[in-house]
């Protein structure tokens, strides 16, 4: 074994930490940029929590809408999470007092003028976001850096509409952004070092964990996190229900399902954007559509009291729900699947191979800089049991010899979501590991 897979998960944990720091080709001699005022344009519940980040960190910032409403619902949140901490013991009256006149709010993106850092967190839509950085260039002062929260979209496509693309980068906040300990931090092609180095740098100086990717279809986190969603609605399809995918995947030490996660976000999460995509996507491989079916039939989750659970009068608590489990039924059959048992033991290695495959081709295409980097992104952000490591770190413990081998198993039975990633197979057959492979990259 690698002196990485003799670590336990939380000896490993912590290396990994320190290592998301190390950027090839950014060394000491790179000068970070300064930040003592950031700008947030957006003050919906990201831009709001990014906000509060900065406010906790001791740094000035303007949260800016366009809409005087939207502003004063922002900062009126803001105010409630902070006196929720308070109540809870968590912060003092007066450390509210002090953060809260750190916070700006402001009308018009004319506010940004003085911000030596500005963050977009507006909702997902490119050509708002392009409209957006193109007045930037005309406000925002030489030398600030501009970055999008973009959760996936095109970063290069973002910063070529601006006449500064060596300023422009993506900064990806998790939500509650207050809270979540994750910052994905994306290079474009033409993005500046210093400016690089100034993210890397200001993540733990909001509490949080910075892990660099480069420009790809849901960076680092939703890259994978896409395997694990498709899979599950797969199985459902296939005979397993809601509870039963979750109940695995708490036993295995998630906080909760994904099922329950869907309906605590809410599902009607990006679905003007799926339904915008079925009639382009292409057709020699599986979608899983069932989540279109519930949002049609008003089952958005915790909000609505039904989802893929049903929820009584001011629960949370998930409970099973007949209704829904005959639907789920009833859609298998309309889409010709014969349901069957689903072991949890499959459950678990669906869900979690997708992940690790997803990993080996960012590995591959230089998205992620090291496994050890998709392990932080996994257990900081998206919940993944620290008590394994990470997916990558999952898979080393495990034996990539027996993860490569249920994968082609997966990709003789189920088809094109599971073709093996070259890296991943290459290890296998080499006797190797992921921890191995990060030893042998070039410092």
């Amino acid at each position: 074994m690698t002196a990485i897979q003799q670590r336990d998960s939380a000896a490993y944990l912590k290396f990994a930490e320190g290592e998301t720091a190390k950027i090839p080709g950014i060394g000491a001699d790179v000068v970070p940029r300064p930040v003592d005022k950031a700008a947030i344009i957006g003050a919906g519940t990201m831009g709001s929590g990014i906000a509060m980040s900065f406010a906790n960190a001791g740094i000035a910032v303007t949260l800016i809408d366009v809409d005087e409403a939207a502003l004063n619902r922002g900062l009126a949140r803001m105010k409630d999470n902070y006196q929720s901490s308070v109540k809870r013991g968590r912060l003092t009256q007066e450390a509210m007092a002090e953060r809260l006149v750190r916070i700006t709010g402001a009308v018009g993106l004319a506010a940004v003028v003085d911000a030596d850092l500005i963050i977009e967190a507006v909702f997902e839509d490119i050509s708002l976001k392009q409209n957006i950085f193109r007045e930037l260039d005309k406000l925002a002062k030489p030398g600030a850096i501009l970055a999008t929260n973009t959760s996936g979209l095109d970063v290069d496509a973002i910063a070529a509409v601006s006449s500064r693309p060596a300023d422009v980068a993506g900064a990806h906040f998790f939500s509650p952004a207050h809270v979540m300990r994750l910052l994905e931090v994306v290079r474009a092609e033409k993005t500046a070092s210093d400016v690089i180095a100034t993210l890397m740098q200001l993540g733990p100086r909001l509490g949080k964990s910075a892990v660099l990717a480069r420009v790809y279809p849901g960076f680092i986190g939703n890259a994978l996190f896409r395997n694990y969603a498709r899979e599950a609605h797969f199985l459902v399809e296939e005979g397993a229900l809601p509870y039963q995918v979750d109940k695995a995947l708490t036993d295995f030490g998630y906080a909760m399902g994904i099922f329950a996660v869907h309906d605590l976000g809410g599902n009607d999460v990006g679905l003007q954007t799926r339904k915008a995509q079925m009639a382009t996507r292409p057709t020699d491989r599986r979608w899983n559509d069932l989540i279109i079916r519930l949002c049609d039939l008003g089952r958005l989750g915790q909000k609505t009291g039904k989802g893929w659970y049903k929820y009584e009068s001011g629960s949370r608590t998930p409970e099973r729900d007949p209704e829904l489990e005959q639907i789920v039924i009833d859609y298998s059959a309309e889409i010709g699947i014969a349901r069957r048992e689903i072991s949890e033991e499959e459950i678990i290695k669906r869900c979690l191979y997708g992940m690790i495959n997803e990993g080996a081709k960012l590995l591959e295409h230089k998205v992620a800089l090291r496994p050890s980097d998709i392990d932080i992104v996994y257990v900081t952000g998206y919940g993944f049991p620290a008590k394994r490591g990470g997916p990558m770190y999952y898979a080393d413990q495990i034996g990539l010899k027996n993860v490569y081998a249920d994968i082609q198993r997966f990709h003789a039975q189920l088809g094109f979501w599971w073709q093996p990633a070259p890296l991943l197979k290459k290890l296998a057959e080499e006797g190797s590991s992921f921890a191995a492979y990060q030893i042998a990259l070039p410092s």
